[in-house]
């Protein structure tokens, strides 16, 4: 039975009149109809050819739907990638708008109607509806004034939820999907604001375009942050400040995101109406449960060199459809794409350093399935949404723990199997232990036949050091030291005598030709696939190479 998963929208339509009519007296719309959704979202969700709603979407939905004396319930929600979060903050979203869009075009009717009747009454000709003015005429422009805004940490993502929007409201007659990120021209952007009830955003150029009076969030009545845990990071922090003071005549937020680490919830609830006191907490599978449909791996190597070559074994398995490969830096990520490429592989850089319009090349090709293998860093952590990435292999490993759970989550889509490999040097250890204790999953060290490693590595969860009396902290932080929290500003970097802000981007790479290296990558062959060679086993500590 088919699953209403992420972005799994590549079903063909049924554009019929007739489809919206019988979409709920269909039996296998049953799940969906019991929800309370519109006619208009039963019918495109059939049309999707999804039959049953996933188990976040069951909890949430209702939720998000039940009226209360000061608006709707706040919710916090968390579940792991590919279980459905996204319809499950669009569904009731625009099913409310869609009813609020109703009620408009009633009081609207009754006005006009009273107006013709009492020129009648008067002896005088009805009146004439006003033309329908240009949108994009400069002269009559008015400002977009949506009733919904999501909020997205990265293009890609504010990209693949507006595609999500757009497929649910095929049916629903003047609802209008716009989409603002960075990278993309002003006048374009504005252009589509024109009579957006939902606006999907990153805050950056949201901010941008309501600072010129583009774009007026005072009539938004319904806040969705997507991955909400970077929202509310440090990077986020002013900017999604501003945006809680511009809705802040708002009567429902959520945040959606697959996980929620203690501090973020504790920033979460400041912005949340009476600070969190009737907020709804929705968890469906915790770090420890999520993700038992993806195989997860470590392997050992000796040094860099050793890595690429088991990153070479593995982007040379028979099972590959197509893999991300995720780096640390940009750096990295455009050295070994590089690499790949000298090598025979179609691949592909991904970065926050490339131009939007690279960006979308760029994952075009790979969901079309001209390119094999994505280098990407952590932009492409959330929000990539492809079925036929079977593969995740983590090159370099990821800052913060819980990001790991957001790159694995990038395979084994749609409720597919999924395969995320872990190569790992001896410097990873610590970083290792932190993902240990988040998931509070062991990772067991494997070798491949031919590639075993020659150094002994002690077990994992001996490098995490013990916990400190008196709670935990950043090391060396100061006792009862401020944290910088949500809507806190550490202000402008001082150099040199005066105030200048450090951009992340100053050296910016123009492309795979901007480095000059001469390719250390050596294609190992496959030494395990000779015949009666164990594909992997179990690494042995003091015996491998001996």
């Amino acid at each position: 039975m088919a699953s209403f998963e992420e972005k799994d929208l590549l079903a063909t339509a049924d554009t019929t009149p007739s489809a919206i009519e019988t979409a709920a007296d269909e039996p296998n719309q049953d799940r969906f109809a019991a929800l309370g959704l519109a006619p208009e979202l039963l019918a495109a969700v059939c049309d999707l050819g999804f039959t049953e709603p996933t188990a976040v979407q069951q909890r949430a939905i209702p939720l998000a739907l039940e009226p209360h004396a000061e608006g709707f319930n706040d919710l916090m929600v968390s579940s792991q990638t590919g279980s459905g979060k996204t319809a499950a903050f669009l569904l009731p979203v625009l099913h409310t708008l869609i009813g609020m869009q109703a009620e408009e075009a009633a009081r609207e009717k009754a006005a006009w109607d009273a107006k013709v009747a009492a020129a009648l009454a008067a002896g005088e000709p009805a009146p004439k509806k006003p033309r329908r003015r240009s949108p994009l005429d400069a002269r009559k422009f008015k400002p977009a004034v949506p009733g919904a805004l999501v909020l997205c940490p990265t293009r890609e993502l504010a990209q693949q939820v507006a595609a999500d929007a757009i497929d649910l409201v095929k049916h629903c007659r003047g609802v209008r999907i716009a989409t603002i990120v960075g990278g993309m021209p002003y006048q374009l952007q504005i252009a589509k604001l024109q009579n957006a009830n939902l606006v999907v955003a990153t805050p950056g150029r949201l901010l941008d375009l309501a600072g010129s009076g583009q774009i007026k969030l005072d009539q938004v009545r319904f806040l969705v942050m997507d991955e909400a845990d970077r929202m509310l990071d440090l990077g986020f922090a002013d900017a999604l400040a501003e945006v809680h003071q511009l809705t802040s005549q708002r009567q429902q937020t959520m945040m959606f995101s697959a996980t929620f680490a203690p501090r973020i919830q504790q920033l979460a609830l400041r912005v949340m109406h009476d600070g969190g006191s009737k907020v709804q907490k929705v968890q469906v599978d915790t770090p420890q449960q999520s993700h038992a449909n993806i195989r997860q791996e470590l392997y050992w190597a000796d040094s860099p060199e050793h890595k690429r070559r088991l990153l070479d074994y593995w982007l040379r398995d028979p099972g590959i459809d197509q893999a991300i490969v995720f780096a640390c830096t940009q750096i990295e990520c455009e050295q070994l794409a590089e690499e790949l490429q000298q090598t025979g592989f179609a691949a592909v850089s991904l970065h926050g350093a490339l131009s939007q319009a690279v960006r979308n090349r760029r994952l075009g090709a790979l969901r079309d399935g001209r390119v094999q293998i994505l280098v990407a860093t952590d932009v492409a952590a959330r929000g990539i949404d492809v079925p036929t990435i079977t593969h995740v292999i983590n090159f370099g490993l990821p800052m913060k723990a819980e990001d790991y759970t957001h790159r694995i989550g990038r395979t084994g889509r749609a409720g597919r199997d999924g395969l995320a490999i872990t190569l790992a040097e001896f410097r990873d250890r610590r970083r290792l232990a932190d993902i240990e204790a988040y998931t509070q999953q062991h990772f067991r060290p494997l070798t491949i036949g031919g590639l075993e490693p020659t150094k002994v590595f002690p077990p994992i969860q001996e490098q995490r050091p013990p916990a400190r009396k008196g709670g935990g902290g950043r090391p060396g932080a100061r006792s009862g030291a401020p944290r910088r929290g949500f809507g806190e500003s550490r202000g402008p970097k001082q150099i040199g005598g005066g105030f200048k802000e450090k951009s992340p981007f100053d050296a910016r790479p123009s492309g795979a030709g901007s480095y000059k290296k001469e390719s250390s990558f050596k294609p190992a062959g496959r030494p395990a696939a000779r015949a009666g060679a164990p594909r992997a086993k179990p690494y042995a500590p003091g015996k491998a190479g001996r």
